[in-house]
């Protein structure tokens, strides 16, 4: 089965740091990540296909990224950044959108789980510039934890003409109570226009203990929610490195979608990012 991987990263410290790179225990991916390096580890789990994701809040590095895109067979899209606050993000996402590379851009993203107001999803500025992004037909990425969730959640109501996909099944600590964090997906997951990521798990559980069994229960509450048809695999790769190879990460995702039939599986792992991103 010819698979897609709906969610990794590359970064060349070369150019920029990684902002976001704090403290020792993130020195195992202290490093340079090219796409020559996943290369070989996808075409070893028969992914076929990748959505490249945004790491700083930069236009410059969505530029690259659309550049890394349009020379390399094996990115199908990319899902970049821009200042959804500004006054002019309709022009910025048109500039990007008409540069030869532009159709590469599938989807947006920020880092909202950094901002410290919990609903800053909800501001005007914001909304407009997310009003912009479903307006250039693209989606966009709700990187958020559990308290972001009800602003995510308005939000997406407001905006029921753009897509949007959770990263990283919003990141609960896994091992920690489900409830809350269960709940609020669950309301995410009843509007028609959201999707999930099954990514970004093995990091937010112990990383040098956790087993698939451990990841279960939340694979569980995701796929309940959302269905196999709004469901996509990533593999959050090189940061899943902290805590798993690509493979394991890959391997995984198979043992939490083992109980659906092949057609719900083939969603998970290639039609609903297909569709989602339109690749």
């Amino acid at each position: 089965m010819s698979r897609v991987d709906a969610h990794h990263h590359v970064w060349d410290l070369t150019v920029r740091e990684q902002t976001w790179m704090v403290g020792p225990e993130l020195d195992p991916i202290r490093r340079n990540f090219s796409i020559d390096d996943l290369a070989p580890l996808a075409a070893a789990a028969d992914v076929s296909a990748t959505v490249l994701v945004q790491t700083v809040g930069l236009v410059e590095e969505t530029v690259e990224f659309l550049e890394i895109a349009a020379g390399n067979d094996l990115v199908a899209g990319v899902v970049g950044w821009v200042d959804l606050t500004a006054p002019d993000v309709a022009d910025t996402l048109a500039s990007l959108q008409a540069r030869p590379d532009g159709s590469y851009l599938k989807g947006i993203r920020h880092q909202v789980h950094d901002e410290p107001d919990v609903d800053w999803l909800l501001r005007p500025d914001v909304q407009r510039g997310l009003k912009a992004v479903a307006d250039a037909g693209l989606a966009y990425d709700l990187l958020t934890r559990t308290p972001h969730l009800p602003a995510a959640l308005q939000t997406a109501r407001e905006l029921p003409g753009l897509t949007f996909v959770v990263d990283h099944i919003s990141k609960p600590v896994i091992g920690e109570p489900l409830t809350d964090w269960a709940t609020q997906l669950q309301a995410l997951a009843a509007l028609p226009n959201t999707t999930c990521k099954l990514s970004g798990m093995v990091t937010e559980a112990s990383w040098t203990t956790w087993k698939p069994s451990d990841l279960q229960p939340y694979a569980d509450v995701v796929l309940q929610a959302f269905g196999s048809d709004r469901t996509m695999f990533g593999s959050d790769w090189p940061v899943c490195l902290l805590a798993a190879t690509y493979a394991q990460v890959v391997e995984t995702a198979e043992t939490l979608t083992a109980h659906l039939t092949p057609t719900e599986r083939n969603a998970v792992f290639t039609t609903t990012a297909t569709h989602t991103y339109q690749l």
